[in-house]
Formats: structure tokens, C-alpha cells, sequence
């Protein structure tokens, strides 16, 4: 596989992730024509539509939808082979300080940095979780792990993966109140919300026909932590929204349904941050590699 057809493929996923090609450019830090470009050889070569293009949004056809799973799987495997190549000719030592979500930390970084010092004997590390965002220059973590958007542009990110989030309610809640069909149903509905949060109560939405929609939701129950929220929700207080990856144990376990399933809430970058500086050291930039291999083929 030569470079040009590894940008194409990083391209794609781009848009996949991004649902348009104007994010999937800025993502990339690319011109909005190399971005089409891409898209319009891999088209070529497949023979087929890959991505439903509107005036304002991209949606995946089925033959893009079953290439995405597929290249992002490639992708993952070949960035952590990258990764363990490096790893033969790097000494890593020392301590690694990481900051990251309260509930994401558990789940997914935990294990990794379990993972990351079993590869490396000579690195200790800690991992300090918080609901709120803990800014690297005040915490002096290496590594700062995000959801959402970078509050700080001075920091240096990386793009780890998109998560995807979704609109939901207990069964009992639905049956007693009826279920909504489009946002602006919501209005009639109690709603929990992130109380830490800007704009935690205005949601917005895109249709399937890349029509944006926002609305102002109200409740009786407001929380500064996420798993609160989503028991809350289970519970039958009201409506929320949440990362999937939270409450797909729930949605199994028929506890909670999706609503608003013709809409789609923007996802949110996952992002590693840390502060500029002239040499990373090693263990930094490795452990951050690492990261972004393992969770490039996992399903957020």
C-alpha cells in the first residue's frame, strides 16, 4: 500500500466520522478539493457510490457503510504494528501522569495503561479521573484525555476517535409520556441535563436530510455527573443523551430505548492533549500512539 492510498483511506474515515467533507477537510488539515479528490479515486476503484453526497451533509451508503468497518479495523491494525515496531528501538522509562473522564477512564484507559506498562517494565504511571476538565498546565499531566471539543488552542491535540451520542428514555417513561418523533416534541417533555455544561439544555439535531433543528429542553432533574444522568434516565425522570458507549449494556438489557433515532446529535472529538514543548519525551508520545491504534478499531 503506497502513501497516496493510505491518505485516501485516512480520508475516508474522515468523512465517515465527520458526516461531511468540509469537517472531514478541517480534521485532516486539508483543502476541501484533495478531500473530494479522495474520496472520488477510492468511488473509482471500488466501482460504486461509497457516501450519498447533499448540499450539507454526507451519509454512507451500504457499500460505504461495510468499507468503513472494514478500513477502520485495517487502519487500527496497521497503526498499532507501526507502534510495536517503534517500540524495538526505544527505551521508556520513568513516570507517566495521565488525566481523563470519569466514566471513559475505567472502561477504556485503564485497561490500555495496564497494557501500555506491561510492555514497558521500567514505566510507573498514574491515572487521575475527573467529571470536570482538568487543564495540563494546572494538573502537570503528560497526557490530558478529552471528550469534546479543545477548550484550549494552545494545547497540542490528537485525535484519538469520534464519539457517537444518541437520545433516550426508560420504557415506563415512554409509555406514560408518549414518545418523540422530532426535537421539537421535546418541549413537551421532561429532560435531564448535564448541569455543568454551557448550553446544556439547548440539543441540536441534524436530520437524515441534513436539516439542523435545535431546541430548548427543560426538566426536573439536573446533575454535574454523567452516570446520575443516565440512571436518572433509566429510572424514568425523562429524556437524555449520552455517548452510546455508556448506555449500550442499558439499551440491551431493554432498561432504556433510543428516541429520535432519524436524528443525529454531533458527535464529539476524543482527543489526547498536552502542553507544547520542544522534545516529547518518549514514553508521552508512545503511550499516546498506543492509544490511538488500540481504540482506531473500537466502537465509540
Amino acid at each position: 500500500m503506497d502513501n497516496g492510498s493510505l491518505r485516501d483511506l485516512e480520508t475516508f474515515v474522515a468523512i465517515a466520522e465527520e458526516g461531511n467533507l468540509t469537517a472531514a477537510a478541517r480534521r485532516l488539515d486539508k483543502s476541501l478539493q484533495a478531500v473530494s479528490r479522495s474520496l472520488q479515486v477510492l468511488e473509482r476503484e471500488a466501482g460504486t457510490l461509497l457516501v450519498a453526497r447533499t448540499t450539507r451533509q454526507c451519509r454512507l451508503t451500504t457499500a460505504g457503510e461495510k468499507f468503513y468497518a472494514r478500513i477502520k479495523q485495517v487502519l487500527g491494525d496497521l497503526a498499532m504494528a507501526r507502534a510495536e515496531l517503534a517500540d524495538y528501538a526505544t527505551t521508556v522509562s520513568g513516570r507517566l501522569h495521565i488525566c481523563g473522564p470519569t466514566l471513559f477512564g475505567p472502561r477504556y484507559i485503564a485497561p490500555l495503561l495496564a497494557a501500555f506498562l506491561a510492555r514497558y517494565p521500567e514505566l510507573t504511571a498514574s491515572l487521575d479521573l475527573s467529571e470536570e476538565y482538568d487543564d495540563p498546565a494546572t494538573t502537570g499531566a503528560d497526557v490530558t484525555i478529552r471528550i469534546g471539543e479543545t477548550p484550549d488552542s494552545n494545547l497540542i491535540a490528537r485525535r484519538l476517535g469520534t464519539i457517537r451520542r444518541v437520545t433516550f428514555a426508560s420504557p415506563a417513561y415512554l409509555e406514560a409520556r408518549g414518545r418523540p418523533l422530532r426535537p421539537a416534541d421535546l418541549k413537551q417533555h421532561d429532560c435531564v441535563v448535564r448541569s455543568a455544561l454551557p448550553d446544556a439544555s439547548l440539543w441540536r439535531y441534524r436530520s437524515k436530510r441534513g436539516e439542523d433543528e435545535s431546541v430548548q429542553v427543560r426538566g426536573r432533574f439536573e446533575s454535574n455527573s454523567t452516570a446520575a444522568l443516565n440512571d436518572a434516565v433509566a429510572s424514568g425522570l425523562g429524556i437524555g443523551r449520552a455517548a452510546y458507549w455508556q448506555i449500550g449494556e442499558l439499551v440491551q438489557q431493554r432498561r432504556v430505548e433510543l428516541v429520535l433515532t432519524d436524528y443525529e446529535l454531533s458527535p464529539l472529538p476524543l482527543q489526547a492533549l498536552w502542553l507544547p514543548t520542544r522534545h516529547l519525551p518518549a514514553r508521552t508520545r508512545l503511550f499516546v500512539e498506543f492509544l490511538a491504534a488500540r481504540l482506531q478499531s473500537v466502537a465509540l
